[in-house]
């Protein structure tokens, strides 16, 4: 069950042949642009998700409680499904799984056990929350959830041009409070009273505050915030190395964290030998003697 859980932490979290362009992050002082025009070029950038993925991976996973370093090939055909095939140093293969829209199939290799279910059923097993959408939009560095319907406020931060949901300025505020990096520059926290009082409204209205950083030349996402304020949850990636135009700028270093109260998980991906040709295997057979997992 625990390599099962680190293997599904991995999933949730997102969780080369190329020339690897590492993201600048250097402090710089940049022209203003409004938040339409930001937003404008950001989606001009971005690419239609390939058909087709594959690669390898090194994951760095920081769970509450411990640590694990492990290897994994992936393989994900856009809107269908994603393949995952987690290979210890030992390079023996000790768990699969085969993610959908609307299931999840695991398969623990070392237990002789397996897991057969729909999403729902899988979040109350494992709590956790698979969702393919979420996980292939990481893998690809995608700006999840920016629309180009939505109003946004501009700024500038770490060399960075930043958008922000129009919350109200104190749902902006509580949500940069209660992430683990408090990032605005020269802000004071909110009082904790007042804290309080904030969150409580914001689980009236089901408040949610996004931002994006844009990098200033090439206006690729290098980081996404999104906080639920009514949950006093926060899910953060980091697309902190791309590649060549060989494979779309592709992310090829992903930091994923999720945080809730008393609670931080964090992964890094370093994905090498991607590949955006198609047809792509995704086997997934159990064996007669494997049984269900309890």
């Amino acid at each position: 069950m625990m390599r099962t859980r680190i293997a599904l932490m991995a999933l949730a979290l997102l969780a080369t042949a190329c020339k690897n362009r590492r993201i600048s992050i250097i402090n710089r002082d940049l022209p203003p642009r409004s938040a339409e025009r930001v937003l404008e070029q950001a989606l001009d950038v971005q690419r239609p998700a390939p058909r087709y993925y594959s690669g390898r991976a090194s994951v760095e996973l920081t769970l509450p409680d411990q640590s694990r370093s492990f290897k994994a090939h992936i393989r994900s055909v856009h809107d269908s499904a994603a393949w995952v095939s987690v290979v210890p140093l030992l390079g023996i293969e000790v768990a699969r799984l085969l993610l959908t829209p609307d299931s999840l199939k695991v398969m623990d290799k070392v237990s002789d056990r397996y897991f057969v279910g729909d999403t729902s059923t899988a979040r109350r097993k494992f709590g956790l929350p698979p969702d393919l959408k979420l996980f292939q939009q990481a893998l690809t560095g995608a700006a999840i959830g920016l629309d180009p319907n939505e109003k946004y406020r501009s700024d500038r931060e770490e060399g960075h041009y930043v958008l922000t949901s129009r919350e109200k300025r104190r749902f902006v505020r509580a949500a940069e409070d209660i992430s683990p990096g408090d990032t605005l520059a020269r802000d004071r926290d909110m009082r904790e009273r007042r804290l309080e009082r904030t969150l409580r409204r914001a689980e009236e209205r089901d408040a949610t505050v996004q931002r994006y950083w844009i990098e200033p030349d090439s206006f690729r996402v290098a980081r996404v915030q999104i906080v639920d304020l009514a949950h006093d949850r926060t899910a953060e990636l980091r697309y902190e190395e791309r590649g060549g135009a060989d494979i779309n700028h592709l992310p090829t270093r992903i930091r994923i964290t999720l945080s809730e109260p008393g609670k931080v998980a964090s992964a890094v991906l370093e994905m090498t030998r991607i590949e955006l040709e198609g047809p792509v295997q995704m086997s997934f057979r159990i064996p007669e003697k494997y049984e269900p997992m309890p």
